[in-house]
């Protein structure tokens, strides 16, 4: 039968049958969903119209997130998924779609910010040798910094939430 996005199988407005004229075209065609799910990478190309490809993923376990109020983009583990607005089976076989809500690795985000600012936001104390040039460079930018408290909170103990907004099914990637 196969799966078709036509809307000639479609009642009438008043609830009466349509009569099909024509067959099934090729720009009709569907196909099956991706179902992304959590594992070591796995992408199969498909051929689109006009000779374009989608990338489904198959499995995917690294995502490029950002942060957003910081501007800082980092390649990250996904460990699990978390929650999703669309359907609690999504959440329980653990599936990548858009809007998923995952957990995420948080050390590149905690090492970067240990850099940038000076600061370790999981508790450690910090010994690492500065010049006065640097330390008064993290002074500067210490003095106009601001972290939510449940952020910081989250990157101290190792894994962050995350929203997927890129389509894994289409793009291959679940990036945030």
């Amino acid at each position: 039968m196969g799966i078709s996005r036509d809307s000639r199988h479609k009642k009438r407005v008043s609830g009466g049958r349509m009569p099909i004229h024509k067959k099934k075209r090729k720009f009709e065609m569907g196909r099956q969903p991706a179902m992304t799910k959590l594992g070591k990478k796995k992408i199969s190309v498909v051929r689109g119209r006009g000779g374009n490809l989608k990338y489904r993923a198959i499995k995917l376990d690294f995502g490029n997130y950002t942060w957003q109020s910081e501007s800082v983009s980092f390649k990250t583990k996904i460990y699990d998924t978390v929650y999703n607005a669309t359907n609690n089976e999504l959440t329980r076989t653990k599936t990548l779609v858009k809007n998923a809500i995952v957990q995420i690795d948080s050390t590149p985000f905690r090492n970067w910010y240990l850099q940038h600012y000076g600061i370790d936001l999981s508790g450690k104390e910090d010994t690492t040798k500065r010049s006065g040039h640097v330390k008064a460079k993290l002074k500067a930018k210490q003095a106009n910094r601001t972290i939510d408290e449940k952020v910081a909170n989250m990157i101290a103990k190792g894994k962050v939430l995350a929203a997927i907004s890129s389509r894994p099914g289409q793009s291959g990637r679940a990036d945030g």
